[in-house]
């Protein structure tokens, strides 16, 4: 019940701050910048009661980036996902996470439950790449995949509830160094 509390007192405030209009290309897809001293791509709240999302993402040459304390180039930035389980996104999310490590792009799964985080590599992908993702909410379980790459994890809740939509946001302690931009594209 408490979960769903914060839900609406989240929802209320997001409503209040209202959405942001994203520019979309020739190919379809809507064009998310995160600028220089920032860690929102936008303040948009869409809810979906859907258990299967799938959308493709390209990465241009933006997110090539150092962060000013070296650990830091480690931390998980948040590509695309969803809040679950009824509660707001910090006690219980599913989403593809991302990072510029070792002169490549590392994707992730990146999953809050009951407060806490945990991740795990998928897989890389190119720059001006496009890949397919997919993230499906089953009963007990998430399945995420790029491409034909999946990985299985256990979903804390059984229940459906109505969720909303995460979008591109950077880093943990430290803000996006310069605009960085990423494409997506439901499919």
């Amino acid at each position: 019940m408490e979960c769903l509390i914060k839900g609406k007192i989240l929802l209320l405030i997001l409503l209040l701050i209202g959405g942001g209009c994203k520019k979309v290309d020739d190919l379809g897809f809507r064009i998310y910048t995160i600028k220089e001293g920032r860690h929102k791509s936008t303040h948009t709240y869409s809810t979906t009661k859907n258990k299967y999302t799938q959308f493709e993402a390209r990465f241009d040459s933006s997110v090539i980036y150092t962060t000013i304390n070296p650990d830091n180039q480690l931390d998980i930035n948040k590509l695309y996902g969803v809040s679950d389980c009824g509660c707001d996104h910090r006690t219980h999310s599913m989403r593809f996470g991302w990072r510029w490590y070792n002169n490549q792009i590392e994707i992730f799964w990146f999953r809050h439950q009951n407060g806490s985080f945990d991740y795990g590599k998928i897989t890389n992908v190119g720059i001006n790449e496009s890949n397919t993702y997919t993230l499906s909410r089953l009963e007990d379980e998430y399945i995420m995949c790029v491409a034909d790459t999946c990985v299985t994890l256990i979903r804390p809740c059984e229940e459906e509830y109505k969720s909303y939509y995460l979008y591109p946001y950077f880093g943990g302690d430290e803000r996006a160094p310069h605009d960085i931009t990423i494409k997506l594209k439901k499919i």
